[in-house]
């Protein structure tokens, strides 16, 4: 797949993007045209002869994926336009069940309220697994005590009657240095997961943290701050390796590694990453796919197993050939609603699941 140096210049996630990301964030209800768009490099007629506007909207998390096939797909039908938002995935969904937008990025799937919003508003949908993901706990470089934290430590600190302000109370031998918190937004899938793997119920969390649904916030925050934590996807850890490192997890089941196990691609792959590592999804409106051929390409894109190399080159695991062949006949069946009901993927399995 081709690898233009717009994308790597879009989908450089990094500080140098801070302003112009926050900027959008700050904003939460407008959809960026993704870069690539427009007359300028394309030829004067469209060889697919597809044109029309494809929108979406959504996951902070998803969106790197959805941006990179965006860029290319418009390259091969450079008279459509899509544009990609990021107002997280629950503010992606109010948007999607209001039938404002025709694809939604999500990082975590579609919620019982939010399953109701859309019935009320006679949006269908079908779910679409895109990639797995990694919850990456990130710390400043000059942080060199936390470099392997349990789920129980983890737990402690996020908890919602959590008093922790402290690194000396977490452990016992960590220094007497404040704790400093950075993490996503209530609107935010990865929030939603992150409280439900940690702390037992999604949306549990303490309250007094630095809160954004741009992730590049949380970047900057524990960068500038030797005694910050943060929590996020793992392209965007990946984006910003030289600046960050990633605490290994140990969730104290044996069968999961030796203890302590990192964020990465392999160890989303092998299972051993957990509890934090999860599927992320898309969602279509089954109306967008019959009435806009647009959409219904862009679609036939995003879920051909030959474009998956896109999910890696962003920093994810893409999905094997069974999950792309089933997520495939989901959207040529039409196969509406969602496997998940409104509950948790902790622990889940798609190949199982689908």
């Amino acid at each position: 797949m081709k690898q233009s140096a717009t994308r790597l210049r879009t989908l450089s996630l990094g500080l140098a993007g801070l302003t112009l990301t926050a900027a959008l964030a700050a904003c939460n209800t407008t959809q960026t045209p993704t870069e690539g768009t427009g007359t300028t490099d394309a030829p004067a007629d469209s060889a697919s002869g597809l044109s029309g506007d494809v929108l979406i909207d959504g996951s902070s998390t998803v969106f790197p994926i959805t941006e990179a096939m965006a860029e290319e797909f418009q390259i091969a039908n450079p008279d459509t336009r899509v544009t990609v938002g990021v107002s997280g995935t629950g503010g992606g969904f109010s948007k999607f069940c209001a039938g404002e937008t025709d694809i939604s990025n999500a990082s975590r799937p579609i919620s019982t309220e939010e399953i109701e919003a859309c019935e009320q508003a006679g949006i269908e949908y079908i779910e679409i697994p895109v990639a797995y993901d990694a919850i990456s706990v990130v710390i400043n470089p000059e942080n060199d005590w936390a470099t392997c934290l349990t789920t129980e430590e983890l737990a402690s600190i996020w908890s919602p009657d959590s008093q922790i302000n402290n690194w000396s109370q977490v452990r016992e031998g960590f220094p007497d240095a404040p704790l400093t918190l950075y993490g996503p937004g209530t609107d935010s899938g990865t929030f939603d997961y992150f409280t439900d793997a940690i702390n037992g119920e999604e949306g549990a969390s303490r309250g007094d943290y630095t809160a954004s649904e741009d992730d590049n916030v949380v970047v900057q925050g524990v960068v500038n701050d030797p005694n910050a934590m943060g929590y996020f996807g793992l392209a965007y850890y990946e984006e910003n390796a030289d600046n960050l490192n990633a605490a290994a997890i140990d969730d104290g089941d044996p069968s999961n590694g030796d203890g302590c196990v990192a964020p990465s691609t392999a160890t989303v792959d092998d299972s051993t990453y957990q509890p934090l590592a999860r599927p992320i999804f898309i969602y279509v409106s089954a109306a967008s796919l019959d009435e806009k051929p647009q959409v219904q390409a862009f679609m036939d894109f995003y879920t051909a197993e030959e474009n998956s190399s896109l999910v890696s080159e962003v920093g994810y695991v893409a999905l094997n050939s069974e999950i792309y062949a089933k997520a495939q006949e989901r959207l040529a069946a039409r196969t509406t609603g969602s496997i998940f009901n409104g509950g948790s993927t902790v622990g889940v399995r798609l190949g199982e699941v689908l």
